[in-house]
């Protein structure tokens, strides 16, 4: 009884952000969280978020598959330039635009164990697509991140200071998802959004990141997952 209770709470709470999804927009914040305001974002840009048709046939899959093992878990959308944290009955809890890399594409770079973040080509500057186990840890620098995958160089951080040129601040501000392509591969959120959002959720033990695909169809990467089930 109560793993049919937990199963039917989760069913009720996948329904509720399923509704949101359909409606075209969702909070940038869940309650009981303070409500997210960045100086740098316009009111249509980071408040509401628009969920994609692949993002909201991702969130469908993860709960009814149970895929997260009862983690928290966050679905990236590089098409979108958005990115979604959810807690692990699959309640939202924060959305916001994000910046992904730079070049699309949705593997790793080969051999990218060997070689430095600084040393990647224009075209290898890829986030790569697919179901990661992330951890929270920190960098050379001793700045709190999410591991999304280490051995690859991947991870959820802060806007950082940045090249005047790249408009960072700028593109995560805009309205459109189509100026988000411009990190090395890192997906990179608002420091309020970390702050409030990701460390609090994915900051304190592991989590399952889905990256979303943009070469092939979604369909495809989570068949290959459901395989890798049996």
């Amino acid at each position: 009884m109560l793993f049919k209770g937990k199963r039917l709470h989760t069913r009720i709470a996948l329904a509720a952000v399923l509704a949101v999804f359909a409606a075209g927009s969702l909070p940038a914040f869940a309650a009981p969280l303070a409500p997210y305001t960045d100086t740098t974002a316009p009111a249509a840009g980071l408040t509401p978020a628009t969920a994609s048709a692949d993002a909201r046939q991702a969130l469908r899959w993860v709960v009814e598959a149970n895929d997260n093992q009862g983690l928290p878990f966050v679905i990236v959308d590089k098409k979108g330039g958005r990115i979604f944290v959810f807690e692990a009955n699959g309640q939202l809890r924060g959305a916001s635009a994000a910046l992904t890399g730079l070049a699309p594409g949705d593997h790793a770079v080969p051999g990218m164990e060997q070689r430095s973040v600084a040393s990647l080509r224009d075209y290898e500057r890829t986030t790569p697509a697919g179901r990661f186990v992330s951890e929270p840890g920190h960098n050379l620098q001793g700045e709190a991140i999410v591991w999304i995958d280490y051995a690859a160089k991947l991870a959820i951080h802060r806007l950082r200071p940045a090249p005047a040129a790249e408009r960072r601040a700028e593109r995560l501000a805009s309205e459109t998802p189509d100026d988000n392509r411009i990190s090395m591969g890192c997906v990179v959120v608002p420091v309020s959004f970390y702050e409030t959002v990701v460390g609090p959720v994915l900051g304190k033990s592991r989590s399952i990141v889905y990256v979303l695909p943009e070469t092939q169809p979604l369909q495809r990467m989570l068949g290959a997952l459901q395989l890798s089930q049996r």
